[in-house]
């Protein structure tokens, strides 16, 4: 159990070191940094699926950072959400790495550009894995300074301007968290977020800790676009080149945003109704503000940033239900959205990469130019649009029964609406980028380099078996492991420290 435990560090490590390695040896050679950037990625997906079989057999795994004993000492944890999360990021962090090598080349310094990638993977693994409240924290702003300097990577003026505007809502966002951590730590005198728990549940609810969960659900919010807290999301996503596009809306709002955010309410605050109800109202508000803004839309990447707002609202209102159903159908979607939105924002970087342009009306019959582009895209918009048998269709379905279970049948019926007004959308973005009459100016253009192909190909290969991931045999191992971190709420403090 002992020397199993030492792997959870090395999420951590590896990223780190691979960023060091990338920015001292690959200066003057492009290939180096982009084989340092997949060893790197492949080596992190298949640790975390070994982190996966590891939660399965022991439940939980422990590493203490030193030789400092809890509550006083750091310590890294792994359970069912964390192996489960660590397998969403890592696994789209090696596909997009791999769709960079071809797709990077048209902008300048690559082994800057896989410096910031690697550091900003390193920082979501280690909010992930961290047990201590103000280390999450440490590592959210690792990745999220990484990103604002990635969004603004092209240098041009929009991109610039979009990435300021990001970095001064985002720290605004981290205020708010920075300012909770501060609170609960005054209120607890520990940082350990198992003690923190416990400590809160002898004390009760009061005053401080109502206003903690304002903060936290603020400053989270923020992290992960939910509306009001949205304003950011809309400019940073679109300017940001292809990849990153695909990592920010595909898992670094989630695992800075949500993620966390789940695992403060449920594992240390202890989830009430009222929160569980302002989780309700949150997401089902984003969800239908999020995929109203986005049918109006002609730039093809602006159009996929309100989806991610929509798509998010379906995540909070699946974890705010509460049920073990909703919580199951909310992390399933969590893993969903994050593999065809990135196959999206891939797809939209290749129709730029061969056409130039983002506007949806200037492209049409682009599929015969480019069928793998034009196959990947449809799969995944069926995927966001919840058709079956694709795999958004499954958890979207899961959501949608469990409000119905727990009597909340509004929301419900906006989550079908929601998904209604999806389908209109990306037909239209089929219709005017995809299918009709090439165009003249497009007769001389290609398929994308094959690099760019393998990883969207990869991704849809996904959204069509993932689905798969509901039967029980795989649902215990990953997603039911998962839901039931969440679902012992408080319980999760005993057994840190039972286990310590």
């Amino acid at each position: 159990m002992i020397e199993t435990s030492q792997i959870i560090p090395l999420f951590v490590a590896i990223p780190l070191g691979g960023a060091f390695l990338t920015s001292l040896i690959s200066k003057k050679a492009d290939w180096l940094a982009d084989l340092l950037g997949i060893i790197t990625t492949l080596a992190m997906f298949i640790l975390s699926l070994v982190a996966v079989r590891l939660v399965y057999i022991y439940d939980i795994l422990m590493y203490e950072m030193g030789s400092w004993k809890l509550p006083i000492g750091i310590v890294m944890v792994m359970d069912g959400l964390t192996s489960f999360m660590l397998v969403t990021v890592n696994l789209v962090a090696l596909l997009v790495a791999c769709y960079s090598i071809s797709y990077m080349k048209k902008f300048t310094a690559k082994w800057s550009f896989y410096t910031l990638f690697l550091l900003m993977v390193a920082g979501m693994n280690g909010v992930i894995v961290t047990g201590d409240l103000f280390n999450l924290f440490v590592f959210l702003e690792i990745a999220a300074v990484a990103s604002y300097a990635l969004v603004a990577f092209g240098t041009e003026k929009h991109e610039l301007e979009a990435a300021f505007k990001y970095a001064v809502m985002g720290s605004v966002g981290s205020l708010f968290i920075l300012l909770g951590i501060a609170i609960l730590y005054a209120h607890t005198s520990t940082l350990n977020m198992a003690d923190m728990g416990n400590i809160l549940r002898e004390k009760g609810a009061s005053n401080i800790t109502i206003l903690v969960s304002v903060l936290f659900l603020m400053g989270f919010g923020f992290k992960s676009a939910l509306v009001p807290f949205h304003a950011w999301l809309p400019d940073a996503h679109p300017s940001a080149p292809a990849p990153i596009s695909a990592m920010l809306s595909g898992v670094l709002i989630k695992s800075l945003g949500i993620y966390a955010l789940c695992r403060v309410v449920f594992n240390i605050m202890g989830v009430t109704p009222a929160i569980s109800n302002i989780l309700m109202f949150l997401g089902a508000l984003s969800m239908v503000i999020g995929v109203f803004l986005a049918i109006g839309q002609w730039d093809f990447k602006r159009l996929l940033a309100y989806h991610s707002i929509s798509q998010i609202g379906y995540v909070i209102l699946g974890i705010g239900i509460g049920t073990p159903l909703g919580i199951l159908g909310g992390l399933f979607h969590l893993f969903n959205h994050s593999i065809f939105k990135s196959l999206l924002f891939l797809n939209s970087g290749a129709v730029e990469y061969s056409t130039g342009t983002r506007d949806l009306k200037e492209m049409g019959g682009l599929s015969s130019k480019m069928p793998v582009t034009g196959s990947t895209s449809f799969i995944a918009s069926m995927s966001i649009a919840g058709i079956p048998p694709f795999n958004g269709f499954w958890s979207k379905l899961i959501i949608i029964i469990a409000a119905v279970e727990a009597g909340h049948y509004w929301y419900a019926f906006w989550a079908v609406l929601a998904s209604i007004l999806t389908l209109a959308s990306f037909t239209k973005v089929m219709k005017y980028a995809f299918l009709g009459k090439l165009g003249e100016k497009w007769n001389q253009i290609r398929e994308v380099p094959g690099f760019m192909q393998v990883s969207m190909l990869l991704l849809a290969l996904i959204c069509l078996v993932g689905g798969l991931l509901v039967l029980p045999t795989i649902s215990n191992i990953f997603l039911q492991k998962a839901s039931d971190s969440l679902l012992q709420g408080l319980d999760y403090a005993t057994t840190i420290l039972n286990g310590m």
